[in-house]
């Protein structure tokens, strides 16, 4: 069996910087130690985290703290966080992902002089809440065409259009082309500032992604099951190979995926530890 293994697979630059310093202030001794949700979308990394002493807490826990350090993660929060940490007097480290943060200055300086946001992703993403946190007047979250199609343009008020670091290239410039068209629904012409912020790994790992998807017989993405870029890593690769699967760990393979394939492709989402992929990749090369 012939196997194919994406070159940007796996930890993008913010995970790993984020998990990293977690382990980091595991082994200085520092305790308790919490994260503010999960620290990445991937369910083993979380599970021995917890397993060393590290908690999940959620925003709504932070009143019942009193002591240890809380962890933003590369996902990022909103202004408001920051400013409750501050005031309940917790010690906290800020691992948000540099891409996460240059979004939250842009919207925080765009919104302050009167610009209404337009933030491309998924609204119940953690990312997307915490840009909306730092957007300081009217924001709108567009995630497909029909919601792009239903909005309507704020006559002769400044549009800035931002995107989560994870979304779909090309559907961000689908979404971008329709609200382009909009511009000139009001009588006076909108000023309309589009700025792709998604972060040149997404890029690479999907455009990656979409090729090896284009050459094999059978196509394995790995990634948590909540982790968004895992899963439009899969719509990518899916469109390209019928024969694609989302799997979290190589417990997950099954025989049946490799019928008549002789070229099996592997890529994983940025929560996914080189250690799984390098098991789904023996497992796949020895068992099928």
């Amino acid at each position: 069996m012939e196997v194919k293994i994406a070159k940007t697979a796996g930890f993008c630059f913010g995970v790993k910087r984020a998990v990293d310093k977690v382990y980091e202030l595991i082994a200085s001794g520092a305790a308790p130690i919490y994260t503010l949700g999960p620290i990445i979308h991937n369910e083993e990394v979380v599970a021995d985290l917890e397993n060393k002493g590290v908690s999940v807490v959620s925003e709504e826990d932070l009143f019942g703290l009193s002591k240890g350090t809380v962890v933003i993660r590369s996902h990022g929060v909103g202004k408001a966080v920051y400013d409750k940490l501050k005031q309940l007097g917790l010690s906290y480290v800020d691992v948000t992902c540099p891409f996460v943060l240059k979004i939250h200055r842009i919207v925080e300086k765009e919104s302050t002089g009167g610009a209404h946001i337009i933030i491309i992703g998924d609204k119940e993403h953690p990312e997307v809440k915490g840009i909306c946190g730092w957007c300081m007047g009217s924001y709108t979250v567009i995630k497909d065409a029909e919601e792009a199609e239903k909005f309507v343009m704020p006559e002769g008020v400044k549009v800035c259009v931002v995107s989560q670091t994870t979304f779909n290239y090309n559907k961000f410039q689908e979404l971008v082309e329709i609200l382009r068209k909009k511009r000139y629904d009001n009588t006076v012409l909108n000023i309309l500032n589009i700025l792709n912020t998604i972060c040149n790994a997404t890029e690479e790992r999907q455009k990656e992604a979409r090729s090896i998807a284009g050459e094999v017989d059978t196509m394995l993405v790995i990634g948590g099951r909540h982790s968004s870029n895992t899963q439009k890593l899969f719509e990518i690769c899916k469109k390209e190979c019928g024969n694609t699967y989302y799997i979290q760990t190589p417990v997950d393979l099954d025989s049946e995926m490799f019928q008549c394939s002789s070229f099996v492709g592997i890529t994983a989402g940025a929560s996914t530890p080189k250690k799984i992929i390098e098991e789904v990749q023996e497992h796949v090369r020895i068992k099928f």
